[in-house]
């Protein structure tokens, strides 16, 4: 992972305060440092890998919504030329899900590798001003009405306390955020022994993505698009601890099994066994200490969705926190709270649904198959359950409950409408609410909007027929809406 003009704190100071005080560096972490440090949030970032050492993880896909996002901050362009992009996937050799008809400009599924969305992220987020500890860790944390306090060991052992006004965990589904808080992390194994690679392949799959499963086995393979494949795959006839030792054949194998060939692989970069949890922590604030990403909830690896509702829960809280810190949110306390009462029902509902995908790969007894083939059939005969389904996967029909008396949008994902001033994801850039008018209107904010915004972005429709007025808020979603 590139460290590029990251900014690296000193360690020889015994005593330190900050804004906020981010626990972890993956994707989840920067971007949250990144939105806080753009808007003048003094923020210092722990992680306690080493600097310069590549985070070869499990995530490969990036999610329509997920590109808005990071369309919203300058970002999505550049990164959709470091993969390939899906517009067509086939599940289980039956379904068929067309992305190319979700309401998006990023109507696809883009396949490249975590580090590149990190490498993104940490770039912007050393800009904006983030500093950045690495090689250290966090051994234990307090906190009273107005600081946290966090106790660090420093990359030579030396102890280090650093206090903050707030501090959020992104560390992981190992947190040691959340076991400094005490809190537990309910679920279960659902599925063991799974075997992951980045290869080679001689001979070029006919569908750009692949995903069957076949009696005991099954296995998904899709390209990054310089010239690697990330394959996954799982056999019930070997479940082994994470620790047993994986080669290529084995993958192979496997592969083979549920795909009925594997391509000719050769010449992976990387393999790995792994366990898929179901998990989620009842709470994702603590007081002055918040959880997001792993740290608040892993899942099964189907349909990809753990790096991207991770970023959104980054989107979600990143604003929240900015106009609690510059006194701009009339009930901080219950502005904050919102991140629980929004998040955490997108988390359980990720956990249900990518759920449901792993154990129908899994299907093995006739009844299991035949549910299987019914779903398929059944979402691919009736256009709106197959629209809904890939609104949830790709994040795009994700919303929150509306606001009271805010109009039936509230809550709702903001589409990237052309506006006169430009399209409002670039509008949304400038991290700042987005107050969409009528021609020749000038209306003010709502009194119940939760924060007050002290650099409100005036927007206009292009159509002059157009008599709403709709008030975005920083994250993309609808806060507003009035004619």
């Amino acid at each position: 992972m590139s460290t590029t003009n990251t900014n690296v704190e000193s360690t020889n100071t015994t005593h330190t305060h900050t804004d906020v005080l981010v626990i972890g560096a993956g994707p989840t972490g920067l971007l949250l440092a990144g939105d806080l440090a753009a808007a003048g949030i003094d923020v210092t970032l722990v992680e306690r890998r080493p600097q310069g050492l590549s985070n070869m993880t499990r995530a490969f896909g990036v999610h329509a919504r997920t590109l808005e996002q990071l369309d919203a901050r300058g970002l999505a362009d550049e990164l959709l030329t470091t993969g390939t992009t899906l517009t067509t996937a086939r599940l289980f050799g039956r379904l068929d899900l067309d992305l190319t008809r979700l309401p998006t400009r990023f109507n696809h599924l883009l396949v490249t590798p975590q580090y590149e969305v990190e490498r993104l992220l940490e770039h912007r987020a050393a800009t904006a001003g983030v500093t950045f500890r690495y090689g250290t860790e966090l051994r234990g944390l307090r906190q009273d009405a107005d600081t946290v306090t966090a106790e660090l060991t420093d990359p030579d052992g030396t102890p280090l306390t650093l206090r903050a006004r707030h501090l959020v965990g992104t560390d992981g589904h190992r947190s040691s955020v959340r076991t400094a808080l005490g809190l537990p992390f309910p679920g279960r194994s659902v599925i063991r022994s799974i075997v992951l690679a980045d290869v080679r392949l001689t001979e070029e799959p006919a569908d750009v993505f692949s995903v069957n499963g076949s009696g005991d086995t099954f296995a998904f393979l899709a390209p990054f698009g310089d010239g690697w494949y990330r394959v996954m795959g799982w056999t019930r006839t070997r479940q082994v601890p994470d620790s047993a030792p994986v080669d290529l054949d084995e993958v192979r194998e496997i592969t083979r099994k549920a795909l009925g060939t594997d391509h000719g692989m050769h010449d992976a970069r990387w393999i790995s066994r792994f366990h898929s949890d179901e998990r989620q922590a009842p709470a994702y604030r603590v007081g002055r200490v918040f959880l997001a990403g792993d740290a608040a909830h892993v899942h099964s690896p189907a349909g990809g969705q753990g790096m991207n509702t991770g970023l959104q829960d980054a989107a979600n809280l990143s604003w929240k926190l900015t106009a609690a810190l510059r006194g701009e949110a009339p009930d901080p306390e219950a502005l904050l709270d919102s991140y629980q009462s929004e998040r955490h029902p997108v988390g359980t509902m990720v956990l249900r649904s990518s759920g449901a995908l792993v154990r129908l790969a899994m299907a093995h007894t006739p009844l299991t198959r035949a549910a299987r083939t019914l779903a398929a059939r059944f979402l691919n005969a009736v256009p709106p359950a197959s629209a809904r389904a890939m609104g949830m996967l790709s994040g795009i029909g994700i919303a929150y409950a509306p606001a009271p008396g805010a109009g039936r949008l509230s809550g709702r994902r903001a589409p990237d409408v052309h506006l006169r001033e430009g399209r409002l994801h670039e509008l949304l850039r400038q991290g700042e609410f987005v107050l969409i008018a009528p021609r020749g209107a000038t209306p003010a904010p709502p009194a119940t909007a939760p924060v007050t915004p002290r650099h409100l972005v005036r927007a206009t429709w292009q159509d002059p027929a157009k008599s709403t007025t709709v008030l975005v808020r920083p994250d993309g979603y609808v806060h507003w809406t009035s004619r």
